[in-house]
């Protein structure tokens, strides 16, 4: 042991997965803190979905201390960001439920709060707790509306429950001031 050694420190360090200069909103994992519409968010829980053919997107359910949001993050040719909320899907039309499970089938459009939806895609696909090493099978549906900034989707997982979430797309510079909630990684 050198004179130097005994002064240093015994733990095993790895670098982190991103550069610590600039942490983008593609580097979030549980526990990290950003800024979004003016409020500070916590992720609290990850999700992963794999669409197949090598297609993979994430989820963080965030909190600001008053509300869940979830924050969705796929980069297939470019970065879609988007943000939503649950809503129950009876909101949406009592017969959305109903089509689903009797005919697999959701409506082509929805009108929700004098705003008309398109179905614009239909996803089915594993999704994990990164916590838990058991995927379960979804399929989601994607509605946009005519400017296709904001969207409903509607999940159905494989035993049978419907969720259902509200939301907007974002540019990437709306979630800012990323960082880890232990800075010593």
């Amino acid at each position: 042991m050198g004179l130097f050694d005994f002064f240093k420190k015994n733990r095993t360090h790895t670098e982190p997965h991103y550069d610590v200069t600039n942490i983008r909103v593609t580097d979030l994992e549980k526990d990290y803190i950003f800024e979004f519409d003016l409020d500070t968010w916590i992720v609290k829980k990850m999700y992963e979905y794999d669409w197949g053919n090598s297609h993979y997107s994430r989820e963080f359910l965030v909190h600001n201390g008053k509300k869940n949001l979830y924050l969705h993050i796929e980069e297939d040719d470019e970065l879609e960001i988007s943000i939503t909320e649950k809503i129950g899907i009876r909101i949406l039309g009592e017969h959305i439920k109903t089509l689903l499970q009797e005919n697999g089938k959701p409506p082509e459009k929805i009108t929700y709060q004098d705003i008309v939806y398109f179905l614009d895609a239909e996803n089915p696909g594993f999704c994990r707790n990164v916590e838990d090493e058991n995927w379960y099978e979804i399929i989601n549906w994607t509605y946009l509306n005519a400017d296709e900034d904001k969207l409903i989707t509607i999940e159905q997982s494989g035993d049978g429950e419907f969720d259902a979430t509200i939301g907007l797309y974002v540019p990437e510079f709306k979630i800012s001031n990323i960082l880890p909630q232990n800075i010593d990684e």
